[in-house]
């Protein structure tokens, strides 16, 4: 058995049979629905597709990270059990979290300086984050020691893309992202914004894209320039989507006509109540192993 644990937070938006099969203990986020808080608990304290209607209805959300209370009371455990530590956080471009372990971090090992405690942050979100952490586990399963999957995922962190559309506005124009006015035009003409990660692990819009059919097309025509070894890529896919699984389903046919050799089936999960409380429903995103991402990208 490994003398380290592997852990991250509910925003990997992966399944619970997910992280108990890979055995990654994952830390809760918060969200809030009509002003009642709840824990972003994979979608048991309010099932996903209610949480969907209820927004498309009106419903008001927030959110909230993971504190450093919090991260102290779930990392102690694996300490006292003689357990190392990596966290591996979601990107810092979107969330404060991935300081809120550091300082845990500091906290803690003062208290156990016999142990270790590493923090990665993933510069990434949803199933991207969470197809770092599956590589991590295939790793440590694998056999490998603390310091060796530590640094491969510093390493490797930024050869995960993530792509993602939206076919809903609604809660872009909400959120301050799209103008009243470009929203409203944005509709119209059924505009499809097509967004990625960047290297500081911001999400940065790169078209847009008229037409669902269309975004598909042109979501699948990126993962074609960029994963490793273009159409022979024989890595894993993820996609999630909120409230969306047709058109994810859609993405994910394509992808398996377009790429024969992928390992395995493609994953759809659906993207928690954290980042689908700024996204909304109608958001598709694709995740998978490409070429590193740069800050100098051309569509």
């Amino acid at each position: 058995m490994s003398s380290y644990v592997l852990t991250c937070c509910s925003t990997a938006d992966m399944s619970e049979a997910f992280f108990q099969e890979r055995s990654i203990p994952y830390v809760c986020f918060h969200f809030s629905l009509d002003g009642i808080q709840y824990p972003d608990d994979l979608g048991k304290s309010v099932p996903f597709d209610e949480f969907y209607k209820k927004m498309s209805a009106g419903s008001e959300t927030s959110t909230s990270q993971v504190n450093i209370q919090e991260f102290i009371d779930f990392f102690e455990p694996f300490l006292k059990d003689g357990k190392d530590i990596i966290h591996v956080s979601l990107s810092s471009g979107i969330s404060g979290t991935y300081n809120s372990a550091l300082v845990a971090r500091q906290e803690l090992l003062s208290k156990y300086p016999d142990r270790q405690i590493a923090v990665v942050d993933s510069l990434g979100a949803s199933s991207g984050y969470g197809l770092l952490m599956a590589m991590l586990a295939d790793r440590r399963d694998d056999g490998a020691i603390f310091e060796d999957v530590y640094q491969w995922a510093e390493n490797n962190k930024l050869y995960i893309h993530h792509w993602f559309f939206s076919t809903d506005l609604t809660f872009y124009i909400k959120g301050g992202r799209i103008s009243p006015t470009a929203g409203f035009f944005g509709k119209l003409l059924h505009i499809c914004p097509l967004l990625n990660m960047d290297t500081t692990g911001h999400l940065i819009p790169r078209e847009k894209i008229r037409h669902k059919k269309k975004v598909i097309e042109r979501i699948v025509e990126q993962m074609k320039a960029h994963a490793q070894d273009g159409i022979n890529y024989n890595g894993k896919c993820f996609i999630s989507n909120s409230a969306c699984f047709e058109d994810a389903k859609a993405v994910a046919d394509l992808v398996e006509t377009t790429f024969p050799h992928l390992k395995g089936k493609i994953l759809i999960n659906s993207v928690g109540t954290v980042i689908g409380s700024h996204t909304g429903p109608g958001t598709v995103a694709l995740f998978f192993v490409g070429d590193k991402r740069t800050d100098n990208f051309e569509v």
